[in-house]
């Protein structure tokens, strides 16, 4: 990783604060994209001490609008010339449904929009050979596309968003992957594992207390990093596209996100929601 930039989101905590400073302690040039100034600076001291080197930086936007999201992008474009690596990361869960300012299922946003707004505004950066990299989630077997109601405005389930939303990531990250098939550029995702971080803390009632007992049964960020990291960095997965991982091992999600049609459809959704060429 020596010589590369790394553009990563989601990485004030959890398994993408373990993988920005273990990119970074192999040599690569981590640029960041964070909502939270104090935490993103402390993310910031953190990269220096693991590759001083390197011209770490980070750009401030809340993913959860169309908008930041575009100006996020634009912002990181401004700063850099290539991009090797690219993760989304960011990611939540609201126990209660929330509208963005777009008119947008929060979870969606946050979840599928941001991956798709910003992995578009900067392909134009991408390197010839660079990787895409998403968390996804086994949680994705709890969801089922409703294209007539993609923001839940009908029904609403806190996991049924969730597991919508990680469904969108393997399905965008296979029709991805289909459209660069001609070139270098691959696109893969996966599954961390349940891991032990401050996820679903942003919630007070059923969905934090169902987290916090499953915590000490969770697997340590360490752990759930380590499949983001060696798809990020391995030389074993070169080439590699479409693929969703498990435990550094391609696994199959389920039938839902296998399906072409499906992950074309989102696509062109999600490309008239950012406003954007399909």
């Amino acid at each position: 990783m020596h010589g590369k930039t790394v553009v990563i989101t989601g990485v004030t905590s959890g398994i993408g604060q373990v993988a920005a400073e273990a990119l970074a302690r192999q040599g690569a040039r981590v640029m960041f994209i964070a909502r939270d100034a104090t935490k993103a600076r402390a993310v910031l001291d953190r990269l220096v001490r693991a590759n001083p080197d390197a011209a770490h930086d980070w750009v401030q936007a809340d993913l959860s609008t169309v908008a930041a999201m575009k100006a996020a992008a634009h912002a990181v474009a401004r700063k850099l010339t290539r991009i090797d690596v690219l993760i989304n990361n960011a990611g939540a869960i609201f126990e209660r449904r929330e509208v963005t300012a777009d008119g947008l299922e929060k979870t969606f946003a946050v979840n599928h929009m941001a991956y798709f707004v910003v992995t578009e505004g900067l392909r134009a950066r991408l390197a010839p050979d660079a990787r895409i990299v998403s968390t996804a989630s086994t949680a994705h077997v709890y969801g089922a596309l409703d294209f007539d109601d993609l923001q839940s405005a009908r029904r609403y389930s806190a996991l049924a968003a969730y597991g919508r939303s990680k469904l969108c990531n393997i399905l965008w990250t296979r029709e991805l992957a289909r459209r660069l098939a001609n070139t270098e550029v691959t696109a893969n995702c996966l599954h961390p594992g349940g891991v032990r971080t401050g996820f679903g803390e942003n919630n007070s009632g059923l969905v934090k207390t169902l987290f916090g007992l499953a915590r000490p049964f969770m697997l340590t960020p360490e752990q759930g990093a380590d499949t983001l990291i060696y798809l990020a960095s391995a030389p074993e997965v070169a080439g590699q596209t479409g693929g969703y991982w498990s435990r550094r091992r391609l696994a199959q999600p389920s039938a839902a996100a296998r399906d072409p049609a499906a992950a074309l459809r989102l696509w062109e959704v999600s490309a008239r929601l950012a406003g954007v060429p399909a």
